[in-house]
């Protein structure tokens, strides 16, 4: 027993001198991917006192230009002392291949503990400058603002997204940083998403292991086909550059200073959706959706009132299209609707529901039908045009006043009024009545227009139908028609929606949209600010009023992503108005 307990006491005690004794001891490099010409640093640390007798592996493939240098670094922190010791050196490679750095060796507690191995890649010459120990060519090579796009062929309507990222390498401090120009995305419809906590990420660019952040997060609809550009984003940064040297304390020198970069320019070529297949009725519809249309009530009475909800839900540019309309008989009133929109933008894009709810108040007693309606959009999945339909709804009023016919009409006109009194006050026996000619309605003037009547209204009949039959089928004319009451409409819309920032400038963005679409025959693909200017200027219209429009166009875009007060959106919109008017004037 004796015997079994100084067993049990030894194994406790060399536990936890082997668990005392662990180490770490690690190599690493400043790049693992480099020209011939080029240099970089391999640092190996030891985290632990007590480690002596460094051998560094044999440089075989490169040269050892600088080092070795030693740093130490010893904290305590919250009753935790920490403490690492690194050896560095500065090497160039002699020719061009893959090769693997060998580990170092250090002795530790009576053993002898070696590094991991790193493999460098070798390319031919690139260009450096003069000095590659310049603390801006130190900054340029270990900081990358990287803009990041999902996508860069997508269907005009698709919807894509475009992430910043800030790359800072293991090398180099940043102590302070400020985006002194944001992106610009024009021929896009834009909006950002929140950002809320900037957290440090470890990843990998060009090969290389770097910290990154993730600054801004945007879904972009591209609104024309073609060749768009994204605009760089710009960055200010205060970076400590490392010197190569220690202090008395064994502590790194760094060299603080300023630097500027941007992201690189990125190109989306936009492609048109396809023209075969695609249906009459198509407004735009980009995504994958549902259509659905409801009722509250199927019964009702005369004068009360129904809700009848068109809604569009699914992911795709929800906000960019008209949502179809309802046609009701003429028995049913039918006020306009109210408009609502439940979005959400993430980064797989725009997902949510638009709706459309009528309010609708029968007048007579009896069923009527409200039609089915359509919607078609391009799939972008299965890349193809679909058309949705929903079915007819029937409305029953079970009380109400009966539809009047014709007959019934005809006899309420030749009701005479009947006027009751009880008592007879005076009764005239002699009267001074005297006999009238009566006026010969054969032959007379009356009778022959009445007769040429009925002759006169045929051709009238049929140069009234043909104008509506042109009306009904100039489709593109409607079009016009339809963009030139939505501009009327959102531009109330847009009214109402004082002092709700971001709806009133949707709004707003719209009316001015389909006034274009009204005036100058474009359509929403069409819209940018080059091709407004051009066709208003080969219109004539002065260039003061085309620049008033298109100010107006632009703050719409900025402002939803500002501080707005209610005084900036009444001036915009007022500005809105006066510039519309005065546009109208000249069209």
């Amino acid at each position: 027993m004796k015997l079994r307990k100084i067993y049990i006491l030894s194994f406790l005690l060399f536990s936890v001198q082997f668990t005392f004794a662990q180490i770490n001891f690690t190599t690493s490099v400043s790049k693992n991917k480099l020209g011939v010409n080029q240099r970089f640093r391999i640092e190996f640390t030891v985290d632990k006192q007590g480690a002596d007798n460094f051998q560094a592996p044999s440089f075989s493939n490169f040269k050892v230009v600088g080092g070795p240098s030693s740093s130490v670094n010893q904290s305590w922190i919250n009753g935790k002392a920490s403490y690492s010791q690194s050896y560095i050196y500065v090497l160039q490679p002699k020719k061009i291949g893959q090769f693997t750095i060998e580990p170092a060796k250090i002795e530790y507690d009576g053993s002898k503990i070696k590094s991991n191995t790193v493999k460098i890649t070798v390319v031919k010459a690139v260009e450096v400058p003069k000095d590659p120990n310049n603390p801006l060519y130190v900054a340029q090579q270990n900081i990358h603002l990287v803009a990041e796009v999902s996508k860069s062929n997508p269907y005009i309507g698709e919807g894509i997204y475009v992430v910043y990222k800030l790359y800072v390498s293991q090398n180099i401090s940043v102590n302070d940083w400020r985006v002194t120009e944001a992106p610009q995305y024009n021929g896009f419809w834009n909006q950002d998403i929140d950002v809320k906590n900037i957290n440090v990420k470890n990843g990998t660019y060009n090969g290389e292991n770097y910290r990154y952040i993730i600054l801004k997060k945007a879904v972009l609809v591209p609104q024309r086909v073609g060749k768009l550009k994204i605009e760089p984003m710009k960055m200010d940064f205060s970076v400590g550059v490392p010197t190569g040297r220690g202090d008395f304390f064994g502590n790194m020198i760094t060299n603080n200073i300023n630097y500027d970069t941007q992201s690189a320019i990125k190109y989306i070529n936009v492609k048109a959706l396809p023209e075969k297949g695609k249906p009459i009725d198509f407004s735009g519809a980009v995504g994958e959706f549902k259509l659905n249309v409801t009722t509250d009530k199927n019964v009702l009475k005369a004068n009360e009132a129904a809700q009848i909800k068109v809604e569009v839900t699914g992911r795709g540019n929800l906000k960019l299209f008209d949502i179809p309309k309802i046609t009701t008989p003429k028995q049913l009133e039918i006020y306009t609707p109210e408009h609502k929109e439940q979005v959400n933008t993430s980064l797989i894009g725009l997902r949510g529901s638009i709706s459309d709810t009528y309010t609708v108040v029968p007048q007579f007693k009896g069923k009527y039908k409200i039609p089915a309606v359509t919607f078609s959009y391009f799939n972008t999945k299965e890349k193809k045009y679909e058309t949705l339909k929903t079915k007819d709804i029937i409305v029953e009023v079970t009380e109400g006043k009966k539809i009047p016919s014709i007959t019934d009409t005809i006899e309420n006109k030749n009701k005479k009024r009947v006027v009751e009194n009880n008592s007879f006050r005076f009764i005239t026996l002699n009267t001074q009545f005297e006999p009238k000619e009566k006026e010969v309605f054969l032959y007379s003037t009356k009778f022959y227009w009445l007769l040429l009547l009925p002759f006169l209204a045929i051709p009238i009949g049929m140069f009234i139908g043909k104008k509506r039959e042109e009306r009904a089928n100039d489709v593109f004319g409607n079009r016009i028609r339809k963009a030139d009451r939505l501009a009327k409409k959102y531009l109330s819309e847009a009214k109402k929606q004082l002092g709700k920032k971001e709806d009133f400038y949707i709004a707003l963005e719209k009316a001015l949209h389909n006034f274009l679409k009204a005036k100058l025959f474009v359509e929403t693909s069409d819209i940018s600010i080059e091709k407004i200017t051009e066709l208003l200027l080969n219109k004539k219209v002065d260039k003061e009023i085309v620049d008033e429009f298109i100010e107006v166009l632009t703050d719409c875009d900025f402002a939803r992503f500002t501080p707005t007060s209610n005084v900036m959106m009444e001036n915009e919109f007022e500005k809105a108005k006066k510039v519309i008017t005065k546009l109208d004037k000249h069209l």
